[in-house]
Parts: structure tokens; C-alpha cells; sequence
């Protein structure tokens, strides 16, 4: 089924506690630069923290036990970080090559409009500095290219990234299809969230994933859709994989896993105390 809720009109104080139970009942219905992060990230206040009545955490989360120096408090700081952060064709495995353009313009950010079209605009307060990368696995015989996307945002405060997380949840559900540019939509989304520590998300505070139907003018369709966004501190990592004629979901679902990991092992070495 399809859950309606509130658009935000100005925020939509959604929380995250909130938005998982509605997840738990609903199924609704984002790679290229500024498509990943998707997300309008420019609250200044926090998610609430609600009520929870869900099970106890089945495992520890393992989180970094950040060396506050080591935290970007500055642009300059936070585009240092995301550089060494942000997946590379390798973080995918064999196969995947840089797609053109590369990197997103230091400026876009990606708003998800009332009529449910992406568009690009400036980034908010909240977000120090944001980066996406785009590749690809190329077309083979019988089989089309995969489009992947990954992208790193530092927001000044954990409060801000957990936000954004929150609005990602809201987006989904507002918007059971999506338009992504000029003759590409995504629909019959079905997301899920965990919270760090819940069933085997161990690796950052907390986790979204989106599944569902890719189409687009120039691959045709109904393909895979596969999205994945973590949030540890202050921070936000992102991964979009399009399939394409003769692509398994299985191929999709593993390449955007893979870099997920990458990054989010490169954050915890880059923010981590050392010994």
C-alpha cells in the first residue's frame, strides 16, 4: 500500500523514530551529480526523538569514537575530508570507470520539489560542504551500462545530518515517483531504516535503503533502482545504482553495497582517535 503524509511546506518536523514506524506499514513509491544526496538539508533544528516501542538492538553499533580535532569545523576542512572519503571507481570492484562529468558543482544541491521533479538549488546552512562522483559500468554484450553514483556530505552538527535523514524518509513517502532529470523517473519505491545496532547495521548510526523501478528515454525499462544512505556524526554517505537491460538486481544491489562499506570505513579512519 501507499502512505500519504503532510508535505513540508516549510519543514516537515518528522522524526526519525516516527519515520520508522511508518516505513514499517508503507511502501511508496535518486547517481549523476546531484542526484544521490537528493536531499534538502537546510533545517536548523533536530529530528525529536520520540517514543520507541521497537525491539531491542540484536548487535552494537561500531561507530568511530571521534578525536574531536579530527571533526571539520570549516569548509576548507570538510571538502579535505570528503576527498578522502568519497568512493573511486575502485571502491565499486572490477568493471567501473568514471562517468563524465565526474564531480558535482561545489554549489548544487538537490531539492525534491512539491511536484515531485528534482531540482537544483544552493545548498542550506546546515551543509559545510557536499560532493557527488558519478561512474559507470559499461555496456557489454547484451547488456546496458549500470549508472552509479556516490556522494559524502559534512553538515555542521550531528543534528543536522540525523535531519536530513529524517527528510529522506518523507520524500519517499511524499513521492511515490519521481523525476530525476529530463526523461528519467524512478517509482515503486519501498524503503526501509535501521537504527545503528538493529539487525546487522553495525557500521553507522543510522541507515536508509530504497529498492525500486528505474526508467528512463534512453535505457528503457522498468530496470533496478538501489539506493543506500548512512549517517554517522556529522556525516552523511550515499550510494545510487541504475540498472539496465540484462543487469541482474542481484549486480546492482552488490556494487552499491560495496562502495557504501568503502566509505564508511574511510570515514571512521579519517574521524577516529588514534591510539
Amino acid at each position: 500500500m501507499t502512505c500519504h503524509v503532510p508535505s513540508r511546506g516549510g519543514r516537515f518536523a518528522l522524526s526519525l523514530a516516527l519515520a520508522a514506524v511508518l516505513l514499517a506499514g508503507c511502501s511508496g513509491a535518486a547517481d549523476e551529480p546531484g542526484e544521490t544526496e537528493r536531499r534538502d538539508a537546510s533545517a536548523s533544528a533536530a529530528p525529536g526523538s520520540g517514543d520507541s516501542t521497537e525491539a531491542e538492538p540484536s548487535a552494537e553499533p561500531t561507530t568511530p569514537d571521534p578525536d574531536p580535532a579530527r571533526l571539520p569545523r570549516t569548509r576548507a576542512a570538510a571538502l579535505d575530508l570528503i576527498d578522502r572519503v568519497i568512493a573511486d571507481p575502485d571502491s565499486f570492484g572490477p568493471g567501473v570507470v568514471k562517468r563524465s562529468p565526474y564531480e558535482s558543482g561545489p554549489d548544487t544541491w538537490p531539492v525534491l520539489g512539491e511536484d515531485c521533479v528534482w531540482q537544483q538549488r544552493k545548498p542550506g546552512h546546515s551543509v559545510l560542504a557536499t560532493l557527488t562522483r558519478s561512474f559507470e559500468v559499461p555496456a557489454a554484450a547484451g547488456k546496458g551500462p549500470v549508472r552509479l553514483g556516490a556522494v559524502v556530505t559534512v553538515h555542521r552538527t550531528r543534528q543536522d545530518a540525523a535531519w536530513e535523514m529524517a527528510e529522506s524518509i518523507e520524500e519517499t513517502m511524499r513521492c511515490p515517483t519521481q523525476q530525476l532529470r529530463e526523461g528519467e523517473l524512478i517509482g515503486s519505491m519501498v524503503a526501509a531504516a535501521l537504527f545503528g545496532g538493529e539487525a546487522t547495521q553495525t557500521n553507522s548510526e543510522d541507515a536508509l535503503s530504497e529498492v525500486g523501478e528505474y526508467r528512463s528515454s534512453e535505457l528503457g525499462g522498468p530496470h533496478h533502482y538501489a539506493w543506500q544512505q548512512a549517517q554517522t556524526l556529522q556525516f552523511t554517505v550515499a550510494v545510487t545504482g541504475k540498472g539496465a537491460k540484462g543487469r541482474t538486481e542481484k549486480e546492482i544491489d552488490d556494487l552499491v553495497v560495496q562502495a557504501q562499506a568503502a566509505m564508511l570505513v574511510r570515514l571512521e579512519s579519517a574521524v577516529e582517535k588514534q591510539s
